[in-house]
């Protein structure tokens, strides 16, 4: 079922930080917040059967399978130089093409291009002459090469790895951000597999690395019928606004982040506009909090951060449906578990439309301190880490040690669906200058 047009009641809910109320006793933190009802830790979400329609925020989304980790999307065919390359839809910068299509409305994808003439890749469209009933075809001006073998290995904690390298490097022309010549609208279109098949979806040679199954059109049965191919794609589990969520990772500006995300190298994202940009004017951008060293465990409730999907998540090994431990390691809260910022379910609508699926990483590091006080506990909610971080640097910083912030690392990450209930509120109220809102944020002083 799509979110459009729904009316959201607001219902302010405060709840505090996991964390906050250790913080409170044993570090005076109380700016945090409060705890969780009962002291629970959120979890990440059912680990079996399909996920409900009503659940699902992608319209155009076929099946979310929480076993086997993926979703199942429409997949549409391209060409690059006479070559055949397959592709995936899920945002447009335009309410009524995002309609139209099932997609999700990121009306920030429109500023992609501005000072970039690469960031957003200019392609042509065009239908065969005999067309009945079906799509046109899409000419790509550049597109990746998933022939690298993509490498990690784990370093002494885990995390930073010792060697990482991506399986899908984009050529200088390619963007996952394309706009149709003659239009103005920017589509999020990454480019999954290229070819004609056989396809590797177990070492990828030929397809991202978040490919487990690619599956053919089905034979027309007559004029005027289109029958589709789709493809299953390993999705992630993550959190936004204390609820468990599920979406995809297809490219990243940073070689590293590429490994980790299991996706396309892109460094041309990395001018997309604008750095911190966030919710401000001329921003395709929207913020992502991974934490680089929480705890670890598979079994741990608190587990969470890119150590964690190192050590707990089977990080190094490819990723396909015959990989039975990765898919259970991962349905069972081996992701990162990041934190996303505005989500298109929330209840206000500056902030539903201030979603992008283009992710500006927010990397935090706890401190020694927070480590030995067992204080580097899973966190859900974006305002409940920036409050952390702004009032408790002895507590979670930027990597290093360095202010908490972005490190200018970018994700394109289209969001699938929420897992339990549907993120609507914060959990908190955002701290001054942490947000941009309509009584102040820009006047901090």
């Amino acid at each position: 079922m799509g979110i459009h047009g729904r009316r959201h009641a607001v219902a302010l809910a405060v709840v505090g930080l996991a964390v906050a109320s250790i913080v409170t006793t044993q570090a005076s933190a109380s700016a945090a917040g409060g705890g969780y009802p009962g002291g629970a830790t959120p979890g990440t979400g059912a680990t079996s059967g399909t996920l409900p329609v009503s659940k699902t925020i992608l319209p155009s989304a076929i099946k979310v399978d929480l076993q086997n980790e993926y979703v199942r999307l429409p997949l549409h065919r391209g060409e690059f130089k006479g070559q055949t390359v397959w592709y995936v839809l899920t945002e447009a910068s335009d309410q009524g093409a995002a309609d139209d299509l099932g997609l999700n409305f990121a009306p920030k994808l429109a500023n992609a291009g501005i000072g970039c003439a690469t960031c957003v890749q200019d392609v042509t469209l065009n239908g065969p002459s005999d067309n009945i009933f079906g799509e046109g075809t899409v000419h790509f001006a550049g597109i990746p090469d998933f022939s690298p073998t993509r490498v990690l290995t784990a370093g002494p904690t885990g995390f930073p790895p010792s060697q990482a390298t991506p399986g899908a490097v984009g050529d200088a022309k390619y963007s996952p951000f394309i706009r149709v010549e003659g239009s103005q609208t920017v589509y999020n279109a990454p480019i999954v597999a290229v070819g004609d098949g056989p396809f590797d979806v177990e070492h990828h040679t030929n397809t991202a690395d978040r490919v487990l199954a690619i599956h053919p059109a089905a034979k027309a049965t007559g004029p005027s019928q289109f029958h589709g191919a789709s493809v299953d794609l390993l999705f992630i589990r993550g959190f936004d606004s204390g609820k468990p969520i599920v979406y995809l990772s297809s490219d990243a500006s940073d070689a590293t982040t590429a490994v980790l995300e299991r996706a396309t190298y892109v460094p041309a994202l990395n001018n997309v506009a604008f750095t911190g940009g966030d919710d401000f004017l001329g921003s395709a951008r929207e913020r992502i909090f991974p934490f680089v060293n929480g705890q670890t465990g598979a079994t741990n409730p608190q587990a969470q951060g890119l150590a964690h999907l190192i050590v707990d998540g089977h990080a190094s090994e490819d990723a396909s449906l015959g990989n039975k431990a990765l898919l259970q390691a991962l349905s069972h809260g081996g992701d990162a578990l990041n934190v996303q910022g505005d989500f298109p379910t929330l209840s206000q609508d500056n902030r539903r439309d201030a979603y992008s699926p283009l992710w500006e990483a927010q990397f935090g590091q706890w401190t020694p301190k927070a480590v030995q006080q067992g204080l580097n506990t899973r966190q859900t909610d974006e305002f409940q880490i920036l409050k952390l971080a702004a009032a408790h640097p002895d507590l979670l910083t930027g990597p290093g040690g360095a202010p908490y912030g972005s490190v200018k690392a970018l994700i394109d990450c289209p969001v699938i669906a929420y897992l339990d209930t549907e993120p609507q509120e914060d959990l908190i109220q955002p701290a001054p200058g942490s947000a941009v809102d309509f009584s102040g944020a820009y006047f901090q002083g």
